[in-house]
């Protein structure tokens, strides 16, 4: 049976519109990092090579290159962790410029997938869509731990009141948000969905009071 994130793991991927505390385990990721406006027409290359390597993972049997425990499953959707750059840290006023922007984007992968079996998928993807940006791919272990999260409807704009009140919610279960650095998971592709019907997974990390 094809192992479906959404009905399988709805704690990670489709909370509810109200915060919530959760403790989030290790998984495993193609991540690629950058720096700008993701409104600009690089952000999409970004996304184009961590989407290539996934579906190179996923079609890996039609290529004979199976790995051990491989099972049928559904690509799990686009993340992106966010901060701001040193400078812009400096001047912060409470507003950001998305150029100051630095984010790491990544698609997760199934268990199965060790590091010898994604350098191969790196290693193939390069040779059937080339592509600069793929040399700066990493497979990462990543392990959020403590966190508060929800999801929030609508514009990527109005984030700041969702993460208003995840922190209000933190305050009120004695704990603390670590930074200003959050992840956000993307359920809605946002060259197909209006701005007001987008749905995406905020998550900070937390520490006790």
């Amino acid at each position: 049976m094809k192992h479906e994130w959404r009905k399988k793991e709805k704690t990670f991927y489709l909370p509810k519109t109200e915060p919530e505390l959760i403790t989030i385990p290790e998984f495993k990721f193609f991540t690629i990092s950058g720096a700008g406006n993701p409104n600009s027409p690089f952000f999409a290359e970004y996304i184009g090579v961590l989407y290539a390597l996934s579906y190179a993972v996923k079609m890996s049997p039609k290529k004979w290159l199976q790995p051990d425990g491989y099972f049928e499953y559904t690509v799990y959707p686009l993340e992106g962790v966010w901060d701001i750059s040193d400078e812009a840290k400096k001047n912060y006023n409470g507003t950001i410029n998305k150029d100051d922007l630095l984010f790491t984007l990544m698609i997760r992968q199934p268990a199965f997938v060790n590091n010898d079996f994604a350098q191969d998928m790196i290693a193939l993807t390069k040779k059937k869509k080339p592509h600069d940006l793929l040399d700066t791919v990493r497979f990462e272990t990543i392990s959020d731990g403590p966190c508060v999260q929800m999801m929030h409807l609508g514009s990527y704009d109005n984030e700041p009141e969702s993460f208003t009140l995840m922190e209000e919610f933190a305050a009120n279960n004695n704990v603390r948000r670590v930074s200003k650095v959050h992840r956000e998971i993307y359920l809605s592709d946002a060259r197909k969905v209006a701005p007001e019907k987008l749905k995406t997974v905020l998550r900070f990390k937390v520490d006790p009071l």
